[in-house]
Parts: structure tokens; C-alpha cells; sequence
């Protein structure tokens, strides 16, 4: 299970990182657009537009590139996080389903929780919680 645990965080990093990729190119198609058309009253609109749509996809996008970076260190944190992010993603069609359902996959599975009880700070082998 290390392994789909190692791969649901780069899906989750390689994800986020696709859609502020996206907010950063609606905020230079919209910037741009203003800049052509030599209004400065659309200028001013589109440029506040790009903005805000920039910050929101930012926003947006941050808990799943940490989720992804706990993930990959195997944070314990990180799994409630993952599962968390996975329910909210069933929600976006199709892509967002497809990790939502192998989120809740992964880190449900018995093997997968102790795994990361393992990585516990002050874990004892062998010991009773």
C-alpha cells in the first residue's frame, strides 16, 4: 500500500499543480485581452477578474499540493486530509471522481492506517495503542 500512497500524493501534487496552472492562464488571457483591447475601463475590469480568479484557483488548489507533499512524507495528518479531499472530489466530474474514489481506495484500507500509524512519533513496535 506505501506504493498507492506514494502515487496518490503525486496524483494529488500533479493535479493542484495542473489547476493553478490554469488560474495563472485565465489571469494572462484576460490581462492580455484588456491590454488589446485599449479601453483602460475593460482593462481595469478584466485585470480584476484575472485576479480574483487567479487567487481563487490558488486557494483552491493549496490544500491538494500539501495533502500530496504529507502524503509523500507520510505525515499522519495527512491521511485524514487525503480522505477528506477524496469525498470533496467525488463532486468534481470526471477527474476529481476518478482520485476521490481512489483516495477513499487507499487510505481506508486496514494495511494503510497502520501504515501510517507507524509513522507515528513515539510509535513502539509491538506496543497497544
Amino acid at each position: 500500500m506505501k506504493r498507492h500512497v506514494t502515487l496518490l500524493g503525486i496524483l494529488y501534487i500533479a493535479s493542484n499543480i495542473v489547476g493553478l496552472g490554469a488560474g495563472i492562464l485565465i489571469f494572462t488571457i484576460l490581462s492580455s485581452a484588456g491590454l488589446l483591447s485599449g479601453d483602460e475601463e475593460v482593462m481595469a475590469i478584466l485585470n480584476i477578474i484575472g485576479t480574483v480568479m487567479a487567487w481563487a484557483f490558488i486557494i483552491m488548489t493549496l490544500p491538494g499540493i500539501l495533502c500530496g507533499w504529507g502524503l509523500l512524507k507520510m505525515k499522519p495528518w495527512a491521511r485524514l486530509f487525503g480522505l477528506i479531499l477524496g469525498v470533496i472530489n467525488l463532486f468534481n466530474i470526471p477527474f476529481g471522481t476518478a482520485l476521490g474514489i481512489y483516495s477513499l481506495w487507499v487510505l481506508l484500507k486496514e494495511e494503510t492506517v497502520r501504515l501510517f500509524d507507524d509513522t507515528k512519533p513515539g510509535f513502539q513496535p509491538g506496543s497497544v495503542p
